[in-house]
């Protein structure tokens, strides 16, 4: 019949209310009573092992007062239908979740590079390529390509923005495309007050303008090249 809170029954053992154990406890099976949750309570931690036929550690589930540590080959996590949610192994972690979404306030650090087909943003939220300190490097074998469908896009740096082809060219297809703070060179004909001006091209690459004549006067302001 048993003795207290402990029942010998067809089933098993049954135990009423909480329960201690000094020493090991051996069983095939724990579970809680129908509609009832499961505790296990510890003044230091909670582990779980999973020994193989030589009594030698396989996977080992911790939980302490500082962190829940997971020992195995691979770590995984799945939804009910067996989706995969989460792995991580020796060789790479896994999401496998619709999104990945990241709270902190500072974003996501990648100490080295970061490989993906498409960066984006939320639905009416920008997009922000930032480095602080150092440069920023985007590299592709097959070309980048940077979109705004509905808006407009904008670069800014402190120093100096180059756009480079080494075996191609770079093309600026445009309606308007305007150079509002191009130096200007010494008008050529005094009292000329014309709005017409010829856009000039120094050997370093310069640009500047120069007032129009009948004739080409970027000769005569070679001085803005210096």
């Amino acid at each position: 019949d048993g003795m207290g809170n402990l029942r010998i029954t067809d089933k098993g053992l049954k135990l009423e209310g909480d329960s201690e154990f000094l020493k090991p406890l051996y069983a095939k099976e724990i579970r809680s009573r129908p509609g009832n949750p499961l505790y296990f309570q510890s003044a230091r931690n909670v582990t779980v092992n999973i020994l193989n036929e030589k009594t030698k550690v396989l996977t080992r589930l911790v939980t302490g007062p500082q962190a829940v540590e997971a020992h195995s080959q691979k770590f995984e996590v799945k939804t009910l239908s067996g989706k995969l949610l989460f792995s991580a192994d020796d060789n790479e972690v896994v999401v496998g979740a619709e999104r990945l979404r990241v709270l902190g306030a500072e974003g996501t650090v990648f100490p080295k590079s970061i490989e993906t087909p498409n960066v984006r943003a939320d639905p009416f939220k920008e997009l922000r390529l930032e480095s602080p300190t150092r440069a920023l490097v985007m590299e592709a074998p097959k070309g980048i390509e940077i979109n705004a469908e509905a808006g407009s896009l904008k670069a800014t740096c402190r120093t100096e923005l180059k756009l480079e082809s080494k075996d191609g060219e770079i093309t600026l297809n445009s309606a308007k495309i305007k150079l509002p703070n191009l130096p200007q060179g010494s008008s050529s004909s005094a009292g000329s007050r014309q709005k017409i001006y010829e856009l000039c091209v120094c050997p370093n690459g310069r640009l500047f303008l120069s007032q129009a004549g009948s004739s080409s006067t970027c000769q005569i302001n070679t001085s803005v090249c210096l």
